[in-house]
Order: structure tokens, then C-alpha cells, then sequence
């Protein structure tokens, strides 16, 4: 074959052969020849598949990963030939996948990255067969660098963190190699090897590899960094898309009228009951919580169950602000417990065939209100309620309906199972004290008939007891305050502080007797035990509410969980699940209060900002190990520091608010800013210098600073210049008696360097003093140069 192509080439050419032949040549010379690279490579792309797996739950990795190996070897091996049949059969495998890529698509109402992640798994598959040039390899990089980036979208655990380190202690080598081959210093290497076999080159000096030592120092460093900009990046609102995480669509066959909550959990007279239509019997004492669901989550709830449940994490939430994820409502109290009594009167509300979105109807309320967009992901089975924050306005949903009770809860027309997720856009109002303070009180005869029903056993009592407590406040002035509780909110805000600082839970949980069969559970709380089970406080307090004619309700849902800086979602268990009281406010809308000993009194919603939640997170565990004094001077300090400089930017920004002048006043403050800012890194780079020739040798020293006055003069030292070359230059630009002492300072310089003499440091600073004499301005040596040229 190789003796065929020679006669080829003796031959005279034509202009289309000569133009394949200039191909061939160019094909060859462009072929990469590094195996490291190349297994580097690969191995990138076998990362970016196996974190898409982990993230995704996917399988991809089972037949991608050894295809692309196989791929791999077959284009090592096919370097160096044209592989057209190769290249076919690619582009046609590829259409292929594109069209079923498609065809797929048409199917997905909304979430398409796994899809995407899988068409770019089977491209690259494809592609590996045919990685001849280095920029081949380059387009097998990208990919594995945007599955990576697909997997990380899609992550909701720390287990991608191991497979993002993975990555980068991978791609680190890689760049380095990719730049050594660009520069064509492995194929020099390679060249010194055959010389060296050959007996041509044994004083030729290899060229050595980059070390697993600075490869490991560079991998630390950038991780550094990384976790660096990691804690102090803002984390700004998401959800800029208007296409949301869904899960695949569900079908059902039977119809769906939204009255049935199917918690697979709920215990009844100590056995367990899977779907409650709004009937159920008190459980009597002997019965208990079921260890994995809350047992508030039904339309009937009894309170006088004992029992306690096993922590489990049951979703993960990504969401603009944290809140409480409300699930249920209640409105009528049954002496022991609470029960939905419009349970009947659910809304079912139905997706197009075409969208997972359901267009839902919050109620009206004139105040400020706020956006904020939740996705769920279910890790372990739920009943069919919906959490969400409170006035959902849509919900995208893979179940073709859902319904909504009175209460505002959102039923789904099966239980929630694991892994599915679902997207909710809430409208919530903000909490402004002063306004909700001044709300009215002329309730509408809604609110009127289902939210102030007390039981008339218990209603003149406890009215009493609430009166004498608000009474008692107004007498004393509590903390020398001049404010009076007039107003609903103040006085919900004091009867919620009140059950917190003089209730108690009971010290062993499973020692508090069960409620007698005569006995009220709000009454037994207040005089008689004094205390009672976390969910009793809000009982209590929705009681005495309704009892001073304040309209309430009781509530339960999820607290927002243990946020994760890391992946941005909130870790939601079964013992986060909770209830707490939500009092009515005319044109305001309902706002939630907890009374629970331990919780804030006042539940996290939009006010609460994540902003830099990861140094938050950070300040938090370092604080933990500081004396309590120097952590309140620390965050003290750090306080009125950042409301410092939040003050000024607010000051600054709101002069250009301020006509003309105040655009005016902003540009020269901004102008004046940025001059010190600039005259201050000047003078720190000028500082860095002194202090890195400080450390140099003193010959090595001199010369350094004689090459910075140089630069100063216009004349700079090219990196590829030596110093003599440089030397025998500086004739052309200056003077001969400023030449000399350059050239002086430079053969002694590499005397030093390379010949290991010591010249006379003393007699070179001397004349180094001289040199510095003619530091003129550049006029004037310009000047000098041009007569110096005219004159020789």
C-alpha cells in the first residue's frame, strides 16, 4: 500500500487531485496524537453521563458509557484514515436520534431536559466513533461540560458534589494538555523520543509533564475559589421561565369529585383507615398517630390521639421565599378536635389537554402582594393534599384536575407518590403591621357564620379568661410600652406571645391523660393542665380569638424545612408538619400566628430574605463556636455595617430620582469613587512590586528595577527577548552612556544567572544612580535619541 502511494505521488496531478491531496496532508497534520488526552477526554465524558444518571434517575450511563469507550478505541485506532463509511453511517444514526428526539417531544408538555440530556448522550455516543482532530475531542468536552451543567439543573441532593469534583480534577489536566498540544509541545516530545531510540539526540532535554502536585495545588485553589464566590454570590429570585418543573401526566379512570382525602396513614379507633370523606369517630384513649403521616392532614382531625412520629424527609421545595406550605384549613372546633363542615362544597378547576397549567381563583385582597413560584418534589408518599403557600393563583399539575376547598387546600385525585413534582405561583400579601393594625372590623356574614363558632359549653369562660389577659396587659403596660391592644392584630400578636411564655408542653409527651368524654380539650388546656401537645397551642389561640370576636381559623402544613444552600431547596420531613391559627383581616386577607413555644411568633414568609444565605449559613456555624458576648459584638457590628452600606446605596440611587442635579451630584460621586478606587489599586500594585524585589537577590533586584524604569521610558523587554539581546537594542532607543549601564547591568546580570560569578553589587548601584539621573521626561530624551540618531 505504502509503495502504491509513492508511485501516486512521482505522478503528475490534476487540480481536483492535488486539492484532495492538499486535504489529505492537511487531515494528517491535524491529528491528534496524545493518548492521555484522549482518555482524559473520555473520561469527562463518562462523568458528565453518570452525574446526569444520578441526578435524573436515570440509566443512560448502561449502554452510553461502554459505547463511548468502544467509540473511543475505534477512533484511536482510525486516526489517520478518511473513514467516510464511518462519517455516513454517524450522520444517519444522528438524523435519527434527532427524529426521535422530536418525536418524543411533542409528547412532553413541559420539562425537557432529560430529553435534551439524552439526545446529547446518544450524539456524543455517535461522535466518538470519529475523533481524529484535536477539535473533535474539543466538541466532546463541550459536551460533557453541558451534561454536567444539565445534571446540576436537575440535582436536588450533595450526591452531584462529588461528581462536580470528579469533573474538575478531570478537566484540569485536560486544559493543560489541550494548550501543550496547541503548542505542539507533545509532538516535540514525541520527536526527542524517536531521536533518542535512533542515537541523534542524547543531549536533547525532555520536556517534562506537568506534576500531580501542581495539578493538585491548581485543583485546590480553584475550589477555593469556587467556594468563595459560592458563599458570597447573591441568590437573586429564579423562575425568570415561564416553563416549570412537571411530572409526566397521570391518568384517571375514575371520576374525581374532590370531597375523599386518601391519607394512607390516618389511624381511627386504632385501626388505620385510607380514605376519610369528612366522617370519623373520636378516637378514645388507647389510640395513637400512625409513625410516618400527620395526623392532621384529614378532613376530620381528633386532638386527643397520643403518639409521636419517626422523622422522614417527604418532599424537597425550590421556592423564591420560604413560608409555610400550607395544606388544610379548618373552621369547625368539635370540643376534641377540628373538621372541615363545607367539605361538600369543593371546586374542581381543569387543565387543556395541551398544558399542564390550572388557572385557579384566590380571593380578592387590596393589599401589596408578591409573586412567588414553588416547585415540590415528593420523596416519600403523601396524601392527596397539595401543599402550596397560601393564595395559589396557578398550579401546573400532571393530573388532569384538581380540586379546592372553602378552606383555600388543593386536592389532587390521588396521593401524591414519590418523585412527583409540581410547580404552584402564589400571590401573598405582605404582613404590614401598621396597616393590618388599622383594619377594620365590620367582618362580612361569611366570615361571621364560619368563623366564630365556640363551643357555648366553654364560650363565656374562656371569653373571660381572654379579656382578663388583654385587660391585665392594658393595666401593666407590659415592658413599659405606651401601645394599647385595641386592635385584632395586636391583641392576636400578645394572646399568641402570652400562650408561648406561660404554657408549657408536658415534660414527658406520652404522660398527658387523654381528654374525658365530658372534658373539652381548650378548656382542659387552660385550667386544667395547663399546657398541652405543640398543635394545642394553636387550638387555644384560635378559641380565644373567636371568643373576643376576632374571626380565626386553624391551619396545618409544613414549616419550611431546613434549607440547603447548597441546592437552593428547602428539606421538608413529616415531623415539619404542623398547626398553627390564621386570623382574618378585612380586604387584608388571612395571616397566620404561631403560638407554639419555640416557634417564631410570626411564621417565615416573603419577608424573609435569602439573599446571601450560604455566608448566613456560614456566619451561623462559626458564631456557634464563639462566646455568646463576642458573637452579639460581632453581629452588632456586621448589623449596623451592612445597614451602613445599604443606607448608601439606597441615598445614592435615589439621587437620580432628583432631577438634573441629582444626576449630576451621582456622576461626580461616582466619578470621585472610581478615581480614588483606581489611584488606590495603583498604589497597591505599586506596593506588591517594592515587596517582591525586596525578596529577589540584589543583582537580580537591580536589574528588575532597571527594566521597570525602562518600561517607564517606553522601552519594554519582550518575554522572548534575553537580556543581552535586549542589551545590544537599547543602543538604538538611548543615549550611549544610558546603553552602557543597561548593557553593564545585563552582563552582569547574567554572569549571576548562569556563570555563577558575583559581580560588584556596590559598583553597579552606583552606576544604577547615574542611570536615574536621566530619567527625563520624554520629550526631552526623545530629543536626545533623534539628535544622537541624526549625529553618530
Amino acid at each position: 500500500m505504502r509503495q502504491r502511494n509513492r508511485i501516486k505521488a512521482s505522478l503528475p496531478l490534476s487540480g481536483w487531485n492535488r486539492w484532495r491531496q492538499h486535504r489529505s496532508i492537511e487531515a494528517i497534520t491535524e491529528v491528534e496524537e496524545s493518548r492521555l488526552l484522549r482518555s482524559l477526554v473520555q473520561a469527562l465524558v463518562i462523568v458528565g453521563i453518570i452525574a446526569t444518571d444520578i441526578a435524573a434517575e436515570t440509566q443512560f450511563s448502561l449502554w452510553a458509557v461502554p459505547l463511548s469507550v468502544v467509540g473511543g478505541i475505534w477512533a484511536w485506532h482510525r486516526r489517520h484514515d478518511r473513514n467516510i463509511p464511518t462519517k455516513f453511517c454517524i450522520a444517519i444514526a444522528m438524523l435519527a436520534a434527532l427524529a426521535a428526539f422530536f418525536g418524543r417531544l411533542l409528547g412532553e408538555l413541559n420539562d425537557t431536559r432529560v430529553l435534551l440530556a439524552e439526545l446529547l448522550i446518544q450524539l456524543q455516543v455517535f461522535h466518538s466513533f470519529d475523533l481524529p482532530r484535536r477539535k473533535d475531542l474539543g466538541y466532546s468536552i463541550v459536551i460533557g461540560l453541558i451534561l454536567l451543567a444539565v445534571a446540576g439543573t436537575l440535582s436536588q441532593t450533595l450526591a452531584f458534589a462529588p461528581m462536580l469534583l470528579l469533573f474538575l480534577a478531570i478537566a484540569l489536566p485536560v486544559l493543560v494538555l489541550d494548550y501543550r498540544s496547541r503548542l505542539g509541545i507533545e509532538g516535540r516530545e514525541v520527536l526527542a523520543k524517536r531521536d533518542e531510540v535512533r542515537g541523534e539526540g542524547q543531549g536533547i532535554k525532555k520536556i517534562s509533564f506537568v506534576t500531580f502536585k501542581s495539578i493538585g495545588i491548581l485543583f485546590l485553589v480553584t475550589v477555593g475559589l469556587g467556594l468563595t464566590i459560592f458563599a458570597v454570590l447573591p441568590r437573586f429570585p429564579g423562575y425568570q421561565l415561564r416553563t416549570f418543573p412537571v411530572s409526566a401526566p397521570i391518568d384517571i379512570k375514575d371520576n374525581f369529585d374532590g370531597r375523599s382525602i386518601i391519607n394512607p396513614g390516618y389511624v381511627r379507633e386504632g385501626s388505620g383507615g385510607g380514605t376519610s370523606g369528612g366522617s370519623g369517630t373520636d378516637a378514645q384513649a388507647g389510640t395513637g398517630v400512625n409513625e410516618t403521616f400527620y395526623y392532621g392532614f384529614n378532613s376530620e382531625i381528633n386532638q386527643n390521639l397520643r403518639g409521636e412520629m419517626k422523622p422522614k424527609v417527604v418532599m424537597r421545595v425550590r421556592s423564591q421565599a420560604e413560608g409555610f406550605w400550607r395544606v388544610l384549613g379548618f373552621d369547625r372546633y368539635t370540643g376534641k378536635g377540628w373538621e372541615i363542615s363545607r367539605n361538600e362544597q369543593v371546586v374542581n378547576h381543569k387543565r387543556p389537554s395541551w398544558s399542564y397549567q390550572i388557572f385557579l381563583s384566590p380571593p380578592a385582597i387590596s393589599g401589596e402582594t408578591r409573586e412567588v413560584v414553588q416547585t415540590y418534589t415528593v420523596v416519600s408518599e403523601l396524601p392527596n393534599l397539595i401543599p402550596a403557600l397560601a393564595y395559589p393563583k396557578q398550579i401546573f399539575f400532571p393530573a388532569p384536575e384538581i380540586a379546592v376547598d372553602p378552606e383555600g387546600g388543593l386536592r389532587s385525585p390521588v396521593g401524591l407518590s414519590k418523585d412527583l413534582t409540581y410547580t404552584v405561583i402564589s400571590q401573598v400579601p405582605y404582613r404590614d403591621r401598621t396597616l393590618l393594625g388599622q383594619a377594620a372590623t365590620n367582618y362580612p356574614q361569611n366570615i361571621r357564620n364560619y368563623y366564630l363558632q365556640v363551643p357555648p359549653e366553654i364560650a363565656a369562660q374562656v371569653r373571660q379568661h381572654t379579656q382578663e389577659i388583654l385587660a391585665n396587659y392594658n393595666q401593666q403596660r407590659v415592658g413599659q410600652s405606651e401601645k394599647t391592644l385595641t386592635s385584632p392584630y395586636e391583641q392576636a400578636l400578645y394572646l399568641a406571645q402570652y400562650l408561648k411564655q406561660n404554657y408549657t408542653f408536658p415534660e414527658n409527651p406520652l404522660d398527658l391523660p387523654y381528654i374525658a368524654e365530658n372534658e373539652d380539650l381548650v378548656e382542659a388546656f387552660l385550667f386544667k393542665h395547663k399546657g398541652g401537645y405543640p398543635d394545642h397551642f394553636s387550638s387555644v389561640l384560635t378559641i380565644m380569638l373567636r371568643s373576643i370576636g376576632i374571626p380565626a381559623r386553624l391551619t396545618v402544613g409544613f414549616s419550611p424545612g431546613e434549607f440547603n444552600p447548597f441546592t437552593g431547596l428547602y428539606i421538608v420531613r413529616n415531623t415539619d408538619a404542623y398547626a398553627l391559627t390564621e386570623v382574618y383581616f378585612p380586604e387584608y386577607g388571612w395571616f397566620a400566628f404561631d403560638p407554639i413555644p419555640g416557634h417564631p411568633l410570626i411564621p417565615p414568609s416573603i419577608e424573609e430574605a435569602q439573599t446571601f444565605s450560604v455566608l448566613q449559613r456560614f456566619w451561623q456555624w462559626v458564631a456557634g463556636w464563639l462566646p455568646s458576648p463576642v458573637s452579639g459584638f460581632l453581629n452588632t457590628l456586621f448589623a449596623a455595617v451592612f445597614d451602613w452600606i445599604t443606607a448608601a446605596i439606597a441615598w445614592f440611587i435615589a439621587l437620580f430620582s432628583q432631577g438634573w442635579l441629582g444626576v449630576l451630584t451621582s456622576l461626580i460621586i461616582a466619578t470621585g469613587i472610581s478615581f480614588l478606587s483606581w489611584l488606590g489599586w495603583q498604589q497597591w500594585q505599586i506596593w506588591r512590586r517594592k515587596r517582591a524585589l525586596f525578596k529577589l537577590h540584589p543583582i537580580e533586584r537591580l536589574y528588575q528595577q532597571m527594566l521597570d524604569w525602562a518600561a517607564t521610558q517606553g522601552f519594554r523587554k519582550h518575554p522572548a527577548q534575553t537580556p543581552l539581546e535586549y542589551a545590544r537594542i537599547s543602543h538604538q532607543y538611548y543615549p550611549s552612556t544610558v546603553a552602557k549601564v543597561i548593557e553593564e547591568i545585563c552582563q552582569a546580570y547574567m554572569s549571576w544567572r548562569y556563570g555563577g560569578q558575583l559581580p560588584d553589587v556596590e559598583e553597579l548601584k552606583i552606576q544604577w544612580q547615574t542611570l536615574k539621573k536621566h530619567q527625563l521626561s520624554g520629550r526631552k530624551l526623545s530629543k536626545e535619541v533623534t539628535n544622537q540618531r541624526c549625529n553618530p
